[in-house]
């Protein structure tokens, strides 16, 4: 081979290299950006909004490579996280409290939700005005015949301290957490409610509209049945926000496009569907 021929064979080389190289720091660049696409959302909070967050985020997963961490461990507790940067997101079945908002947390309504006063099915007890409501809970009345039930003791049960139900539910019935009727049984989340109350004919309590069947009977608040339509024409007044809240400035993108998703259509279809009362 002549010195040219070589001079061309060394060129080629040259090139191949090249174009290798090149292949080689694109599919380096891609791996990293498919990488960079596996993002993780920390939420924490209400173990109300906890059950609704979770099939969110189980949808949204399906279609976005993002991995969503939910811990349901009440309402304070989620947004005591939300400040402090534990969590980016706390959920909240409550209205902030001031001091809360003094640390520049933002707050996201992604849907509504009733409070329902529940007992045994055996009850012949289904209507309730709110100031009833608030002598049962604070002990004013302690016997289902003076509403028109059996002769029988009524068992209250209520929620732990910090739970946004509880902090929820006292503000619209009018009562302190000092108030509360000294041999209340204090169940934890929802779920529990509703199956102490099932169990125990004697017994009434409050939980979300999403944990309703038949295992539990439902009391109407002033003649006014518990249902979305009347929460949202705010003629049931057993009613509060589920919050999403994040520090400002602190959320992420990817944070922002799970909101995003839930604000949507579709985000709300899902809402309504998992028994919440979607916003639109």
């Amino acid at each position: 081979m002549g010195i040219i021929g070589k001079l061309k064979f060394a060129l080629l080389i040259m090139v191949v290299l090249a174009v290798l190289s090149a292949c080689t720091s694109d599919d380096k660049n891609s791996s990293q950006a498919s990488t960079s696409k596996d993002e993780t959302i920390a939420i924490s909070g209400s173990t109300s909004v906890g059950p609704l967050a979770e099939k969110l985020a189980h949808k949204y997963a399906e279609q976005n490579n993002t991995n969503i961490e939910i811990n349901q461990i009440g309402s304070s507790a989620g947004i005591t996280n939300a400040i402090s940067g534990v969590s980016e997101i706390g959920m909240s079945s409550r209205d902030l409290k001031e001091e809360e908002r003094a640390n520049k947390l933002n707050e996201v309504v992604i849907a509504y939700d009733g409070i329902v006063v529940v007992t045994h099915p055996s009850n012949k007890v289904k209507d309730l005005t709110l100031e009833q409501v608030k002598q049962i809970f604070t002990g004013k009345v302690t016997n289902w015949k003076e509403f028109g039930g059996d002769d029988m003791e009524i068992v209250v049960v209520s929620r732990e301290d910090g739970s946004g139900s509880r902090d929820a539910f006292q503000e619209i019935v009018d009562y302190s957490s000092g108030q509360l009727i000294k041999n209340a049984i204090i169940a934890s989340g929802n779920g529990n409610i509703k199956t102490t109350v099932a169990n125990n004919k004697h017994a009434v309590g409050f939980i979300s509209f999403e944990y309703i069947d038949d295992s539990i009977s439902t009391i109407d608040i002033n003649g006014v049945e518990a249902t979305a339509d009347n929460v949202l024409e705010q003629k049931y007044k057993l009613s509060r926000p589920f919050l999403f809240v994040f520090k400002e400035g602190q959320l992420s993108e990817a944070g922002q496009r799970f909101i995003d998703f839930i604000l949507s259509q579709d985000g709300q279809s899902i809402a309504a569907e998992a028994g919440a009362i979607p916003i639109k």
